[in-house]
């Protein structure tokens, strides 16, 4: 059953909404879709799902981008109503006839709706009956107990010298009965004990005429898991006491370490034998203004220029087929060189394949339809929308002023927490030493948290830039809790006035569940104020599977019902991908958070804002 239908304009306001169906929607589903999908360029894709206490609906959509108004129709989601996507066709028809700019109120059009939607119902009924008369079975002459066996050896496909099992041959059948069983994704292959074939991990079982006997298939997979258990009794068990452990290497007669952990007390003779760099090294890149953008207009109007020579350089006879050709409505086939083009375009500048053909599709939606302005190309027009998606994309939708959520915590009396987060090896700790560096200048009192309890030499990296930066660091070593450490790392910047505690956390990649399950402990123990994802700029289809699974790990694992997810990113290696800025991109729109910081330098300076501009300027050149 429909839940509900609803017109409105790309600017919020609602023109109509069908009173006959249904009670009020569970949630704020269209909020949601506006939000997440159509804000975000996702308008390509066919539908969207909410999932609300009580309910998961499914919402599906068309654009009138001429007109600029939006049909939205909402289901439950376990109905799979064929009939929707020709009825929004059929609504933004009729709708289209009758809308005026200047009316808001449509209630002559519910006997309409009425009428279109008995209309779409019959048409689905019609069809569903007649796949049904189109699919009915034909019968081949065999019995409804017969199933192919097959078996699999080695990887190639054979079939059973007995492949069909008839009702009458239970014995033959239950010797032959495949075992539906896994060990650690790897399937299990058995021989039969009377040569007829190889009893495979899975059943593959595949009935010739649809037909097949319930209670003789549960007594065939009780017997096949008996079956399996013997041959697992008969399988010999290794001797615990046999087993070769590893010992470590003894290179003189002097007795063996009994701990790896060589770390030293931060208050013995380290600050001696290191000597203090000062923290002064100049005004950091966050607080410079860039002029990139400037330059940007100033090419953007020569182009203008040039194309306005060119213009005037064309007879009239172009001039006026222009005209002609700019009445004329947009529709698939003419903007897919264009956008076929640009998807090309933004691969090359390491966009991740998915999210360029995701974003085309979403200026496709928005531009079909659309009336062409007079003296203006295909090409320019899909360019333009294609410019104001990345803007409205790589604009964060939320205040990123850390300094301002610094002195709001400590009107709260506790400290501001950021936890870096990310995978190996992406430079975690030296970008939190220029985080660190940065607020040092706008008179910020700060505290490195080490919680890289796992990584060899990580305690001792943070500590030697705790040193060069004259701040105090909280350490205990290696082989703790990560979690508990962060933990006690607050609660002495509570004591101390810290205003900023900053957690240093290892490396992990995004499937390594044990990792992942520990930075969710920690996340949630601590509920830090901001989780900055480090991520790389090299990166190009791999940043896409890094912050979705990093998102999709923090939720799974999670033990709080209100789940934390990814606040921000802090982007590095900027200044050696020259204009390969996708991944940018990619993080954003996979993600929604936005680019806190771009590491583009191995000094304290080097740490400055996203360019939105110049991002685009890089990505449509």
């Amino acid at each position: 059953m429909l839940e509900q239908l609803l017109i409105f304009t790309r600017g919020g306001l609602i023109l109509w909404t069908c009173k006959e169906l249904g009670s009020a929607l569970r949630g704020s589903p269209i909020d949601t879709l506006i939000r997440s999908c159509l804000l975000e360029e996702r308008s390509g894709l066919a539908s969207f799902n909410y999932d609300a206490p009580g309910a998961a609906y499914t919402l599906k959509w068309t654009f009138h981008n001429e007109l600029g108004l939006v049909f939205v129709a909402v289901y439950q989601r376990i109905l799979h109503l064929l009939y929707v996507d020709d009825l929004l066709n059929m609504v933004k028809r009729e709708f289209s006839e009758i809308y005026d700019p200047k009316r808001t109120i449509y209630d002559d059009f519910d006997e309409t709706f009425r009428q279109l939607r008995m209309e779409a119902e019959a048409r689905a009924e019609e069809l569903r009956k007649s796949k049904q008369v189109m699919g009915k079975p034909v019968s081949n002459g065999k019995k409804q107990g017969q199933v192919n066996k097959v078996g699999f050896e080695g990887g190639n496909k054979k079939k059973s010298e007995c492949g069909v099992a008839r009702d009458g041959d239970d014995a033959m059948v239950k010797d032959r009965k495949m075992e539906n069983g896994h060990s650690n994704g790897i399937h299990v292959g058995i021989k039969d004990p009377k040569g007829n074939g190889v009893v495979n991990g899975k059943e593959n079982t595949v009935s010739n005429n649809g037909a097949f006997d319930v209670n003789k298939l549960q007594k065939l997979r009780s017997k096949g898991v008996k079956k399996t258990d013997t041959v697992a009794d008969k399988v010999p068990k290794a001797d615990p006491k046999k087993k070769n452990m590893k010992k470590n290497r003894v290179w003189d007669d002097s007795p063996a370490e009994a701990k790896l952990d060589f770390t030293h007390p931060a208050d013995q003779n380290g600050d001696q034998d290191m000597h203090v760099v000062a923290a002064e090294q100049g005004q950091s890149m966050m607080d410079e203004e860039e002029n990139v953008s400037s330059e940007s207009e100033v090419e953007e109007d020569e182009e203008v220029e040039r194309g306005s020579k060119a213009d005037a350089k064309k007879g009239w006879f172009s001039s006026i087929f222009q005209s002609i050709a700019g009445k004329a409505n947009l529709e698939r086939a003419d903007l897919e060189p264009a956008l076929k083009a640009l998807k090309d375009r933004l691969m090359t500048k390491n966009v991740a394949e998915q999210i360029a053909e995701k974003l085309c599709e979403s200026v496709a939606a928005s531009l079909e339809g659309k009336k062409l302005a007079s003296f203006t190309r295909v090409s320019s027009t899909v360019q333009a929308a294609m410019e104001e998606a990345l803007v409205r994309i790589l604009t964060p939708r939320r205040s990123i002023d850390i300094l301002r959520d610094v002195h709001a915590a400590k009107e709260q009396n506790r400290p501001y927490v950021v936890v870096f987060v990310g995978v190996n090896g992406v430079g975690k700790s030296t970008n939190l030493a220029k985080v660190a560096y940065w607020l040092l200048q706008h008179k910020v009192s700060v505290m490195m948290a080490a919680c890289d309890t796992f990584r060899s030499g990580a305690v001792e990296q943070l500590r030697t830039h705790a040193r060069r930066l004259q701040i105090p660091i909280f350490e205990k070593g290696y082989e703790k809790d990560p979690a508990v450490v962060a933990k006690e790392a607050i609660q002495e910047a509570t004591r101390n006035g810290s205003e900023v505690v900053l957690v240093d956390t290892a490396g992990r990649m995004q499937d390594n569940e044990p990792l992942m399950r520990a930075l969710s402990k920690l996340i949630y123990l601590n509920n830090p104020d901001l989780v900055l994802f480090v991520g790389e700029a090299l990166v190009g289809n791999d940043a896409v599977d890094q912050l979705s699974k990093f998102n999709q790990r923090l939720a799974d694992l999670s033990t709080s019902p209100t789940t934390r997810l990814i606040d921000g990113i802090l982007l590095t290696k900027f200044d050696t991908i020259d204009d390969k800025v996708g991944a940018a991109l990619s993080m954003v729109y996979v993600s929604g958070a936005p680019v806190m910081f771009v590491g583009c330098g191995q000094s304290y300076t080097d740490l400055k804002k996203l360019n939105v501009k110049s991002i685009v300027k890089t990505l449509l050149k």
